[in-house]
C-alpha cells in the first residue's frame, strides 16, 4: 500500500513551487525596477518624504543626472524612464491578474495538465481528512453483532429486488463479454465508471493518474506483474479460501500464528467470529461474488492503463464469468455475495465505518437492478444472468 503522505507531500510541494515561482518573479521585477531607479536617482519614497530631502541629496541627484547626460543621449534617458514605467505597469498587471484568478487558477496556468494530478491528490487528501475528522466508534463485540444484524437486513432487502429469469448464453456469444464487464458493476457504480465497454473512463491524463493512484493506494499494485498476481490470487484463493479456513477452525487459536502481532491477532479473531456466525447459512462458495467482482474490476483497470492487452482482459473476464455462474445463480445473489465479503473485509481491516459501506453497496445493487438507462443505471437489469448450460456446452 502506498503511504498517503506521499500524495500529501507531492501536493504540498506543487503548491510551494507555485508560490515560490510567483514570489521569485515579483522579486526579480522589483529588483530590476530598483536598479533603474538607482541609475536615474528616482526616489522610492512618497512625494512628501522626497520634498523633505536635504540639499545634499538634491546636489547628488543633479550630479548623477549630469553624469548620465554625458554617458547617454537625452533620447536614451527618456527610453530608460519609459522602460521603468512599463516594467512597473507589467508587475502591477500581473499582481492584479494573480489576485483575480486566485491560487487555483495561477497553479493551473503554471502547471498545465499536471495541475489535474495535483487537484486529484488534494481531493483525495480532503476526503481522507474528512474521514479522519469523523468520530469513529470502537469496533468491539457489540458493534460486530450490530453489523451482523445490519448485513442480514441488507441481504433481505436485496433479495426483494426484481430480476429477470436467467437465460442461456451460447458459448461464443458476445453477451459473455458484456457479462464479464458487468461483473465489475459494484465497484464501477461506486466510482461512476462506464459499464458499456472495456474502458472504464475516457483516456485523459488526470483520469489515468487517478486510476494509477487508486491501484497503488488501495491494492499495492504498481504494474502488470503485481496486477496479474492479484487477479490470480482472487481467482484461485481469495476470501473464499480464507472464509473456509475460518469456518473449519473449531477455536480461534487455530487461526492465530505465533508470528502475528496484536493487530493481526485481533483481525484474525474478528474474521473467525464472522465465519462462525454465518457458516451454518453460507458455504464458502457464497464468497465468490466478492472475489470475482473485484478481480473483474482489476482486469478492466489494468486494460485501461495499458498493463494488459484487450485480449488478455477479455480472457480473464471469461474465466471469471465461468466461475461466477458455477457458484451463483442471479445478480441478486452476486450482489449479496459482494456485501457478505465486503463486511468480512471491513472487519478484518478493523474499520468501524462498515455500516456506511454496506449502505453504499446496497444502493449500488439497487441502481444496477432497478435503475433507468437514461440515468446510467439498470445495467444488470438489461443483461440477464446466464442460466444453466446444456451438456456439451
Amino acid at each position: 500500500m502506498v503511504d498517503p503522505d506521499k500524495i500529501r507531500k507531492r501536493a504540498q510541494a506543487a503548491t510551494e513551487k507555485a508560490a515560490e515561482s510567483l514570489q521569485k518573479s515579483l522579486e526579480e521585477s522589483n529588483q530590476q525596477i530598483e536598479r533603474m531607479r538607482e541609475k536615474l536617482n528616482v526616489s522610492a519614497e512618497p512625494d512628501g518624504a522626497a520634498q523633505a530631502g536635504t540639499a545634499q541629496s538634491a546636489a547628488d541627484a543633479q550630479l548623477q543626472v549630469e553624469i548620465l547626460g554625458k554617458m547617454f543621449s537625452p533620447e536614451m534617458i527618456q527610453q530608460i524612464s519609459l522602460s521603468e514605467e512599463m516594467i512597473q505597469q507589467t508587475v502591477d498587471q500581473k499582481v492584479t491578474e494573480a489576485a483575480a484568478i486566485g491560487v487555483d487558477g495561477l497553479m493551473r496556468q503554471m502547471f498545465g495538465e499536471d495541475m489535474g494530478i495535483i487537484t486529484a491528490a488534494l481531493e483525495t487528501l480532503a476526503m481522507e481528512d474528512e474521514e479522519d475528522a469523523s468520530e469513529e466508534r470502537e469496533l468491539d463485540l457489540a458493534l460486530e453483532r450490530e453489523l451482523y444484524a445490519l448485513l442480514d437486513q441488507k441481504l433481505a432487502q436485496i433479495e426483494t429486488l426484481p430480476e429477470a429469469e436467467p437465460v442461456t448464453y451460447p458459448k461464443n456469444a458476445p453477451q459473455w463479454k458484456h457479462f464479464g464487464v458487468l461483473l465489475s458493476g459494484m465497484i464501477s457504480s461506486l466510482n461512476s465508471h462506464d459499464l458499456g465497454g472495456m474502458d472504464v473512463e475516457l483516456h485523459t491524463p488526470v483520469m489515468e493518474q487517478k486510476i494509477v493512484s487508486l491501484m497503488r493506494r488501495s491494492w499495492g499494485i504498481n504494474g502488470r506483474s503485481e496486477l496479474l498476481d492479484t487477479i490470480r490470487y482472487l481467482s484461485q484463493e481469495g476470501y473464499e479460501l480464507r472464509y473456509q479456513i475460518y469456518c473449519e477452525a473449531d477455536t480461534v487459536e487455530q487461526v492465530l500464528e505465533d508470528s502475528m502481532d496484536e493487530e493481526d491477532r485481533e483481525s484474525a479473531s474478528r474474521g473467525w467470529r464472522f465465519a462462525q456466525h454465518y457458516k451454518a447459512r453460507y458455504i464458502p462458495g457464497f464468497m465468490t461474488g466478492w472475489d470475482v467482482g473485484r478481480a473483474a474490476m482489476l482486469a478492466r483497470w489494468g486494460y485501461y492503463l495499458g498493463w494488459i492487452t484487450e485480449g488478455e482482459a477479455e480472457g480473464i473476464l471469461w474465466e471469471l464469468s465461468q466461475r461466477a455462474v458455477e457458484s451463483l445463480h442471479s445478480w441478486r445473489e452476486f450482489a449479496s455475495s459482494y456485501l457478505f465479503g465486503g463486511l468480512m473485509w471491513k472487519l478484518l481491516c478493523g474499520d468501524s465505518a462498515a455500516e456506511s459501506y454496506l449502505g453504499y453497496l446496497t444502493d449500488a445493487a439497487i441502481d444496477l437492478l432497478t435503475g433507468k438507462p437514461e440515468d446510467n443505471e439498470g445495467q444488470w437489469k438489461e443483461c440477464p444472468w446466464p442460466g444453466a448450460r446444456k451438456i456439451g456446452f
